[in-house]
């Protein structure tokens, strides 16, 4: 019974260090320092695979946090300093009733009203945002959390605290650009 049992703990063990071995991370160069977002594949599967291959593919060098509003959240990921937006992918299902909460430090997919409507764009969450969780957002649909900063809040923090203004029909803009100089796994 107790080798029984003790086997049972030891391939919890294997398994449990297995999943974090597993867990990927994704380093943010931006222009005010490096920001590492720990990825929640379990959770958010096609979130994460969206992601991955936007970071893959190169898409995010190159572009800036271009709305940044500092009593919600820094969004980036889709736009070039000049503010013309990147080509993308047809968008993901939406994948925010996962049990995960839009709370301080956690990353998103930005979207438009229509549910499935995500692509590139994310934001990183500045302050507790529970009223973006699906199972409190008026319409029940919400939105889906993938992530969360394990490094560089600090970087987040200087970023949300940047000037802002309009551009063209843009609000919230940095009057100077936050550029994401690159995106990368770690590994």
């Amino acid at each position: 019974m107790i080798k029984q049992s003790m086997q049972l703990l030891l391939t919890a063990v294997v398994l449990c260090s297995a999943q974090w071995a597993h867990a990927q991370n994704v380093k943010i160069t931006t222009s005010m320092g490096d920001i590492v977002v720990q990825l929640d594949a379990a959770k958010s599967p096609k979130t994460v695979t969206n992601f991955i291959q936007y970071v893959k593919s190169g898409h995010y060098n190159g572009t800036i946090f271009h709305r940044v509003i500092p009593t919600f959240m820094v969004q980036g990921g889709g736009m070039t300093p000049d503010m013309k937006e990147k080509p993308t992918r047809p968008p993901i299902v939406l994948e925010s009733h996962n049990g995960l909460s839009n709370m301080r430090g956690t990353v998103s997919m930005a979207r438009t009203n229509v549910p499935d409507s995500a692509t590139a764009q994310f934001f990183i969450n500045v302050k507790d945002n529970e009223f973006l969780d699906a199972s409190r957002s008026p319409d029940g649909n919400g939105y889906a959390v993938f992530g969360k900063v394990i490094q560089g809040m600090d970087v987040v923090d200087k970023i949300r605290n940047v000037d802002t203004g309009q551009r063209g029909p843009h609000s919230d803009v940095p009057v100077q650009p936050v550029l994401i100089k690159q995106a990368t796994i770690e590994k």
